[in-house]
C-alpha cells in the first residue's frame, strides 16, 4: 500500500511507524501524513502563510487522531482537518492535495518510473509489520472516549470529502457512484494494513479513487479512507451515505 501524488509514492510499512514525510513535489512543498489509528491518508500543502514549513508528530493524539506541529512556529495541528489548534497559527488550515490510498501494483502501473520512499536505516523499525493487528475489526477504537456514530460500525471505513461520507461497504457494492460532479469509484486489489501482523497480508478493502467533473475531463480531488467514528468525531453534523 502507498499514498501517491503524481510520480512519488510513500508507503504504508514506512509511514505506519514515521506518520509524517516532509517533501517537495513537482515544486510544490508538501507533507504527507498518515495516522494509522484513524487509518487517515492525507497530504497537504506544508506553506503556512506562503512560508514552507516542516511538520513532526507531537506523539499526542485527539480523538484519536494525530497532532502534528510545525517546526517554524511548534503551533500544534489536527491532521484529519489540517487546522492549527494551539500556538501562534490557531485556527489557520492547510490546503489539502489531491492523492489517492492505493496499492502498489495500481501506482507502478500508473507511474513505471514513478519515485518511491524507501527507509534510510531498514532495521530502524519493523517495516512492513502492522502494530495494531486487528485494529480494524475491534469493536471500539483505541485511545478514543467519544461519542459514536449511530447505524455504523465505529471502524467501518467512509469514503470522506468535507462534510461528506459514504461507507465503503456501500461503494463496493455499488462499483461507482456519482454525486453531483463527484465520481467514486471502488476496484480491488488493496490490502487493509491493519488486519494481520504483515500490512501485506491484510484482507482486502479494495482501492477508491475521487474525481470530480470538469471541462477537461475527471480530476482527482482530496478525499480520505478513514473511519466512521473518526468522521464523526470532526464533523459530527456530517452525513455518512450507507
Amino acid at each position: 500500500l502507498v499514498i501517491a501524488g503524481d510520480a512519488r509514492a510513500y508507503p504504508l510499512r514506512i509511514l505506519t511507524w514515521h506518520e509524517i514525510v516532509n517533501d517537495t513535489v513537482g515544486g510544490t512543498p508538501v507533507a504527507v501524513t498518515y495516522c494509522p489509528l484513524c487509518n487517515a491518508a492525507i497530504v497537504f500543502d506544508r506553506r503556512v502563510d506562503g512560508e514552507a514549513t516542516t511538520f513532526g508528530t507531537t506523539g499526542m493524539l485527539r480523538h484519536s487522531d494525530l497532532v502534528m506541529y510545525d517546526r517554524a512556529t511548534e503551533s500544534w495541528w489536527q491532521q484529519f482537518l489540517g487546522e492549527a489548534i494551539v500556538g501562534a497559527h490557531t485556527g489557520k488550515r492547510l490546503e489539502l492535495l489531491p492523492s489517492r490510498l492505493e496499492s502498489w501494483e495500481n501506482f507502478a502501473a500508473r507511474f513505471p518510473e514513478g519515485k518511491v520512499l524507501v527507509p534510510a536505516d531498514p532495521g530502524l523499525r519493523p517495516y512492513g509489520a502492522n502494530p495494531y493487528v486487528g485494529y480494524d475489526s475491534a469493536a471500539r477504537p483505541f485511545l478514543y472516549d467519544g461519542s459514536l456514530p449511530e447505524g455504523i460500525a465505529p471502524l467501518a471505513r467512509v469514503v470522506a470529502i468535507g462534510a461528506e461520507a459514504w461507507s465503503l461497504e456501500l461503494l463496493q457494492r455499488e462499483g461507482r457512484i456519482e454525486s453531483g460532479a463527484l465520481v467514486l469509484t471502488w476496484t480491488p486489489g488493496q490490502a487493509s494494513a491493519l488486519d494481520s501482523r504483515t500490512v501485506a497480508g491484510g484482507r482486502e478493502v479494495g482501492n477508491v479513487v475521487v474525481q470530480r467533473r470538469g471541462i477537461e475531463g475527471l480530476v482527482d480531488v482530496p478525499y480520505d479512507v478513514t473511519f466512521a467514528f473518526v468522521f464523526h468525531a470532526f464533523r459530527p453534523e456530517g452525513v455518512i451515505r450507507q
